[in-house]
């Protein structure tokens, strides 16, 4: 089996006087990133009343969700509380949603049209440029990785980002990375071109240094916080583990622009990088 070698190019961190609202390039590919969210309380609220801000200021028009979307009961007056009227003006605003189902989700949410998730445990959708594969990481079977394979095969995007919940890498205290699931789908992504990963579960958010040519970001802290849970280690980029987060992005041709951003409207990580070149 053969492995694509990528070229990392143009791999930087914003100072803080760069920080700030994206570049808002025109025609770019404008989303937010959120995980572990569905708690239904005040906290989830603040971030959904930030994302409304940016919103305003950067005008993305969908969301990622990393997984735990829905925490607890999943009742429709419980949905409503948790996804519902916390993102109420986003939705409002026809800002769509995209999720991924987490180790606290019921299967069953992949039938709730919010979700977008066209009654699928995995998927995947097409924006500009960019192509987004949502995967099911609480039951990785043999069907899924042969989906994800043929799909990441058949793809001409420029930019194939995966995003689910359980993280290949973490530094996180509490879980860790998914020893088996890297095993299962880091051959996959590296043979088959995958630029940017997007995982949840450790309630904190961590950019971590690029593992094999791919970037790596958690963000699992849009509802639950798991404080002081990063641990110190040589392969983390940034992290923030003392309040909630969630993340903006945009991709402009070969270039992707990040800002990660707490819940008092604080930027706690921000930064560019251009697109892998791959080296067969």
């Amino acid at each position: 089996m053969r492995f694509a070698k990528y070229v990392l190019i143009c791999a930087t961190a914003l100072t803080a006087a760069d920080t700030g609202p994206l570049p808002l390039i025109p025609k770019s590919v404008r989303f937010a990133v959120i995980g572990d969210n569905g708690t239904g309380g005040k906290e989830q609220y603040d971030i959904g009343m930030q994302m409304e801000k940016l919103r305003e200021t950067t005008a993305f028009d969908f969301v990622l969700m990393n997984g735990d979307d829905i925490y607890g009961g999943k009742s429709d007056s419980e949905l409503k509380k948790k996804f519902d009227l916390p993102y109420a003006t986003l939705l409002t605003a026809g800002v769509k949603f995209y999720a991924t189902l987490g180790n606290h989700d019921n299967p069953n949410e992949r039938f709730y049209k919010p979700f977008n998730m066209n009654e699928k445990r995995y998927y995947n959708f097409k924006n500009g440029n960019v192509e987004f594969f949502a995967l099911d990481s609480t039951y990785m079977d043999g069907p899924q990785i042969d989906w994800l394979t043929t799909s990441l095969q058949g793809s001409t995007a420029a930019w194939k980002i995966c995003f689910f919940h359980h993280p290949l890498y973490s530094d996180g205290k509490f879980h860790g990375p998914d020893l088996d699931l890297r095993t299962r789908l880091e051959p996959v992504f590296m043979k088959n071109g995958v630029n940017l990963v997007f995982t949840g579960h450790e309630h904190f958010y961590e950019r971590l240094k690029p593992q094999n040519g791919i970037y790596y970001f958690i963000e699992g802290s849009s509802g639950e916080l798991r404080e002081h849970n990063l641990k110190q280690s040589p392969s983390v980029g940034k992290g923030f583990d003392t309040d909630r987060t969630f993340m903006v992005v945009e991709i402009a041709g070969d270039d992707l622009y990040f800002e990660a951003v707490s819940r008092t409207g604080d930027v706690v990580d921000s930064g560019k990088f251009a697109r892998q070149t791959a080296v067969h």
